[in-house]
This record gives structure tokens, C-alpha cells and sequence, in this order.
């Protein structure tokens, strides 16, 4: 009997271990619940003091403090690291909410992220800074761009759309309102069509107009047509459909002024236009040409899209623009457009030319990161805006037919804009169950 105890007990051991080794892999989120947040956390509260004395986080104490240290509580007088405020887990990490002491900025700890990364065994450390005088640590325990899985709550709402998982298990968002213009750059299967596809996922969901140059001949955003207010697929169809919008971002000018308001968010709801998002697919398509003869269209075209860059924030007019290089050999106004472009997303590269293209005028710190993201990692690119920071964020896998099915679920939200009518696209067939799927072209446009 004692040896069938002692066989049982070993089995249960060996199958427990076995266990955990396996959700390590497989079941991560549940691993990290069980055995790494409690194993952080003690290392995390352990070695605090000593690893912000060692990384060069700690501060001198002030006069008042030292001698109150040495004369009642008769101690050494130590230098004091960040007081922690809060300690909290979630499914991926730790979140530690320090107090900041005078002498030390958010800038010191972000610039020892990598050692407090080592020290307390994480997989990485970011830090942001939650008010004045106070950082938040986000400690992430496992790798979660390994398997992308979306926050639950992580919903479109208000011209924000989550379109992609954050290195720190936060979601990354794209804000219209606060990133009005956008850039996203990549190599050939690095996965800027997924990113776009997520993007028009979120989108096809909100009370917007949706607008699609896609120069490939549309062999990416003809299946979205359900839910577009027009698509082109030409460069000479561009031209007129840009011309249409600069109008008609003119007209929309005229009516802030008779209101007396700076932007489209300061009119009555019930006189708003409906915002329009403009979705380039291949910039280099638009700026490219063959002959003399194209010069004309390209001089309308680059013209267009500056003025769109440069005043159509305020009536609600977004550029999203996408592309493998974004530089000065495209020529004329390339560079002046992409200045004007606040948001950046860019995927694997094939050189660092191309990541500082999209990086170095806004986050030249991450210029490096972009630059080294494996092939077998599509979808993982770098996101940053104007104000410095930036992070490492991974697109979810949602397949064409996902985005396609939301779009026709959504086809009711089309607004009526009659100055895009000669540019809407026919509506899409519905297949039948056994065939494969099949939509009609876009019918001719009239300039």
C-alpha cells in the first residue's frame, strides 16, 4: 500500500510538472496566473531597493530626512529609489505605479528598462508616465505578439479604432481625432494588408465615409466595396477622385465659417458632415509615372493629397497612406507630404533606409527595432507618432473573408454623399454556398 502511495504521489508530480511545462507553451495566460506573476512578484519585492540602487535609480535623501534618519531612527541614511504606490497583476504582466523623488524623470527609468528587464526576469519593461511625478512600470511576463488575442473591451468608438496588440498586452488604437494623418510602410508579406484589413474591420463599424485608392488594379479593397463610399484603381481616376475631395473639403470650409467654429467636432450634430477616411494603398503608384505626359497627373495628384495633409484635419477628412518606401525618389512633394503625416506604422523592412523614412523625424529610437523584425513575425511592425514615443505592436491573423463579412453586415452605414456617386463601386455579388466567392468591378468613372 505504501508503495502504490508513493508511485501515486510520484505520477501526480511528474503529470503536474508536465502540466505546467505544457500551458507554458501552449496556454501561456494560464501559466503565468499560476507560477509567474507569483514568482515575479516575490523577486519584484525582494530585490527592489537594491536593483534601483544598482541601475542608478536612487536619489540622495533630503536634509530634513537624513537627519531625522540618523538622530531617532538611529540608521544608516540610504538613498531613496521611487516609492511604489501600487502593485497590481493582470493576465500578461505586473503594472507598478511608482512616486517619483525629486532629481528623477520618467526618461531615467525608460533609459534602464533593459536592465530592470533582466533583473526581475520578465520578458519586457516599458514606461509610461501617468501624471506629474508619477510612472507606471509595465511589467509583461511572457511574449504576447507570440500569439496576438485582443483585449476583450478593446472596441471601435468615437474615430478610434483598435487595430493591433501592444507589447505591453494594451491595445494599440488609431485615433483620428489625435493622429489625423497616418503612414504605414513595410516590405512585401511584412503584413501591411493585414494591418489595413483590421483597420477597415474597426472602421466599416463607425459613422464614417470610407474612400479607397487602390492603384493594383483593386485586387485589395474591390471585396470591401459593400461598405465603400468610392473606390479608383487608376492613377487618372485618383486624380479626379482627390480633385472631388479637396472641393469638397473647401465647401466644408465655408460652412465652419458660417457657424463661426474651427473644427468639424464644434458644429451642431445636426449640420456635421460625416467624417471621410481616405485609404491609399500603394503611395508609389500615385507618384510614379511612365512618360512626359503623366507629369501633368502627378502634379494633381501630389498637389491634392498636400492640401488634404495640411487642412483637411479640420473638417474631418483623414489620410491613411500605405507603402513599401516612402522618400525623397519619388520626387517632387514626397517629402513634404510625409512630413505632414503624424502617424507611423512600419513593418519589416528589407533596409534601414526605409525605417528612417518612417521613424527618424518623429522616433529615431525605434529607428533600430524596425529594422531587425524577423520574417517568420509578419504583422509586427513599430508604431509612433510626433510626440516621441513609440512601441512594438502585432497585428491580429483576420482572414479577408472576416473583413468582408463585417463590411456587408455594415453596408447600411454608407452615408449619402452625392459628390462621390460617380466613384461608388457596384455592389458586390453574393456568392452562391458552393462557389468561391466573386464580385463585380467597379463600373467606369467620370471624371
Amino acid at each position: 500500500m505504501t508503495d502504490l502511495t508513493v508511485w501515486l504521489e510520484a505520477t501526480g508530480a511528474v503529470a503536474g510538472v508536465g502540466g505546467l511545462g505544457y500551458a507554458k507553451i501552449r496556454a501561456p495566460r494560464v501559466y503565468w496566473s499560476l507560477v509567474g506573476m507569483p514568482v515575479t512578484w516575490g523577486r519584484f519585492a525582494l530585490s527592489y531597493r537594491s536593483t534601483m540602487d544598482v541601475c542608478g535609480l536612487t536619489v540622495q535623501p533630503s536634509g530634513l530626512r537624513a537627519f531625522m534618519t540618523r538622530s531617532v531612527a538611529r540608521r544608516e541614511v540610504q538613498p531613496v529609489p521611487p516609492r511604489i504606490r501600487r502593485v497590481r497583476g493582470t493576465s500578461t504582466g505586473l503594472r507598478v505605479t511608482l512616486r517619483l523623488p525629486a532629481g528623477l524623470e520618467p526618461a531615467d527609468l525608460i533609459a534602464s528598462s533593459e536592465r530592470l528587464r533582466h533583473a526581475w526576469g520578465v520578458h519586457s519593461v516599458t514606461v509610461t508616465e501617468t501624471k506629474p511625478g508619477y510612472v507606471e512600470l509595465r511589467m509583461t511576463g511572457y511574449d504576447v505578439l507570440r500569439r496576438v488575442r485582443m483585449p476583450r473591451r478593446a472596441r471601435p468608438r468615437d474615430m478610434v479604432v483598435p487595430v493591433a496588440l501592444r507589447e505591453d498586452g494594451t491595445a494599440f488604437e488609431r485615433d483620428y481625432r489625435a493622429a489625423p494623418m497616418a503612414l504605414t510602410l513595410g516590405a512585401n508579406q511584412s503584413g501591411k494588408s493585414m494591418y489595413q484589413r483590421n483597420l477597415i474591420k474597426g472602421l466599416a463599424q463607425l459613422p464614417v465615409a470610407l474612400v479607397g485608392i487602390d492603384c493594383k488594379r483593386g485586387v485589395e479593397q474591390t471585396a470591401y466595396a459593400s461598405r465603400l463610399s468610392a473606390l479608383v484603381t487608376s492613377p487618372d481616376d485618383a486624380a479626379s477622385l482627390l480633385g472631388v475631395l479637396v472641393a469638397e473639403m473647401e465647401d466644408r470650409f465655408d460652412l465652419l465659417s458660417r457657424h463661426g467654429v474651427s473644427d468639424l467636432w464644434g458644429l451642431p450634430e445636426t449640420e456635421r458632415p460625416v467624417p471621410v477616411v481616405v485609404l491609399v494603398d500603394e503611395i508609389a503608384e500615385l507618384f510614379l509615372i511612365s512618360s512626359k505626359k503623366d507629369e501633368e497627373r502627378r502634379e494633381r495628384i501630389v498637389t491634392a493629397l498636400i492640401r488634404l495633409a495640411q487642412m483637411a484635419r479640420a473638417v474631418g477628412i483623414h489620410l491613411e497612406i500605405c507603402g513599401q518606401r516612402f522618400g525623397s525618389e519619388l520626387g517632387k512633394g514626397a517629402t513634404m507630404l510625409r512630413a505632414q503625416l503624424t502617424g507611423r506604422v512600419v513593418h519589416r523592412v528589407n533596409d534601414k533606409q526605409t525605417a528612417e523614412m518612417g521613424l527618424n523625424d518623429v522616433a529615431p529610437d525605434a529607428v533600430p527595432v524596425a529594422s531587425l523584425i524577423p520574417m517568420e513575425r509578419p504583422g509586427t511592425a513599430v508604431a509612433a507618432d510626433s510626440s516621441g514615443g513609440w512601441s512594438k505592436i502585432r497585428t491580429p491573423n483576420t482572414t479577408r473573408d472576416e473583413v468582408v463579412a463585417v463590411c456587408r453586415a455594415f453596408a447600411h452605414l454608407v452615408p449619402d454623399l452625392p459628390m462621390l456617386d460617380p466613384f461608388r463601386p457596384a455592389a458586390p455579388v453574393v456568392p452562391a454556398p458552393a462557389a468561391g466567392p466573386s464580385l463585380v468591378k467597379p463600373r467606369p468613372v467620370t471624371p
